[in-house]
């Protein structure tokens, strides 16, 4: 079933000046290639080549289906290796440099069934089509990696013989960091999901740079897929993802681009992320500073004599304000904080084990190492998930002197998606930057 020669495939191309398809169970095989764009270098770095067939009347036929008439007729190893072929003779003959990548999605069936005979047709393809093995991405789809002892040795060949490996679509489904760190990829390309459900939601766009990180920590670089719009753009800098890809930038066409046909401009992308990220600096520190200002003014008076309680008042009257507390020089807070009304009215019973945190050491926390380190600035968090109540909250600090002892003072502000920039979509946002 997977002893398919390249002499055997060959037999089913037909090649012309312009291009190379192929014939197939009734279908006519093409290639289309979509870029892939590197956001740092503002072009194409590679194309990822995809499928197209269509049946004899003409009609398309999307690949999943052509896969399955091919599974249907235990036929999906030649399908899989036919498609290579055509895909490869046809990015050779339009690639207009030499060091640009061809992503080639390969047939998870088509591995486990045809993984004794990699080695002969794979090499002799690439000499034929004349690709070096590192111009290879071979994308595997993520829900395909729990065949992990049939998918090993396949893997390994690809990855010896100089290719990159892709994991495609993470993010869908039952995505877990396991695969990653299982099979080490170079390339992790994030399903469109992804970049939808940050779209709707802040709390996710505000988890996708810390995604991104996670990857990148992992040795792979991080492409978003399923960009299609100015806003999705943004998400995808604001993520710091590497290579984006998606009809915002450009549509699958039988030809090479290596620039944007689907109106995008880096230049302008660029602009507009800077002055994005203004406006939500702006917004963010409009909305703390008052929070700020409450609390030097309490590390000002505590200083001059005044007791906690009496100068954290003002602190602990603005409207999100949750707690305020004492740290010593350790980190170690000796005395229980103190809550503001609202905090103590809207305390959720679930978490009543980590509500009180007199007792704690919060030594690790940035905030007490900021102002350990700076003193007598007042320091803010970015929303960080408060122990205490398993809510996000900003930890406003300043250090001061309290009996001739380093203390560092702190309150908490609860924070949610309705505060600052929070409330307001990317869509909203993109015609209110400033200049």
């Amino acid at each position: 079933m997977g002893s398919y020669t390249l002499k055997d495939v060959e037999t089913a191309l037909v090649t012309t000046t312009l291009d190379t398809t192929g014939v197939f169970d009734g279908l006519r095989l093409a290639s289309a290639f979509q870029p892939v764009f590197s956001l740092a270098h503002g072009r194409a770095v590679g194309h990822e080549a995809l499928l197209r067939a269509t049946d004899a009347a003409g009609k398309p036929m999307p690949p999943l289906d052509a896969f399955r008439k091919a599974t249907q007729s235990g036929q999906t190893v030649l399908l899989d290796r036919l498609s290579r072929a055509i895909h490869m003779r046809n990015f050779t003959a339009r690639a207009q440099d030499d060091s640009s990548w061809l992503f080639l999605n390969v047939s998870p069936q088509a591995i486990v069934e045809g993984r004794l005979y990699h080695a002969p047709f794979f090499a002799d393809l690439l000499k034929s089509a004349g690709i070096p093995p590192h111009r290879i991405v071979v994308e595997l789809l993520e829900s395909s990696l729990d065949q992990r002892t049939e998918l090993d040795s396949s893997v390994n060949f690809f990855r010896e013989l100089g290719c990159l490996i892709a994991i495609d679509d993470f993010g869908a489904g039952h995505s877990n960091f396991d695969r990653i760190w299982e099979f080490r990829p170079d390339i992790v390309k994030l399903d469109r999901s992804l970049v939808q459900q940050a779209y709707r939601d802040p709390m996710v766009r505000g988890l996708m740079p810390r995604i991104c990180s996670m990857l990148h920590e992992s040795g792979a670089l991080v492409l978003m897929e399923g960009v299609e719009t100015e806003s999705q753009a943004m998400i995808a800098m604001d993520a710091d993802v590497d290579f984006v890809q998606g009809y915002y930038f450009a549509r699958p066409a039988p030809g090479l681009d290596a620039e944007p046909t689907g109106g995008a401009s880096f230049d302008t992308l660029f602009d507009v992320y800077r002055r994005l990220a203004l406006l939500e600096q702006r917004d963010y520190q409009a909305e703390v500073t008052q929070y700020a200002r409450a609390l030097d003014l309490a590390a000002r008076q505590m200083k001059a004599g005044e007791t906690l309680e009496s100068a954290a008042s003002r602190f602990l009257a603005l409207p999100m304000a949750e707690r305020c507390y004492l740290l010593d020089r350790l980190g170690r807070q000796a005395a229980p904080a103190l809550l503001a009304p609202r905090a103590q009215a809207q305390a959720d019973p679930r978490f009543l084990p980590v509500n009180n945190i007199s007792g704690s050491n919060w030594a690790r926390r940035h905030y007490f190492r900021r102002a350990i380190a700076r003193p007598d600035q007042v320091h803010l968090t970015r929303p960080y998930l408060s122990l205490a109540t398993a809510a996000l909250c900003v930890t406003v600090s300043i250090s001061i002197r309290v009996g001739g002892e380093l203390c560092v003072l702190c309150g908490d502000i609860a924070w949610n998606e309705k505060m600052s920039s929070g409330d307001r979509s990317i869509d909203t946002a993109l015609p209110t930057l400033p200049g």
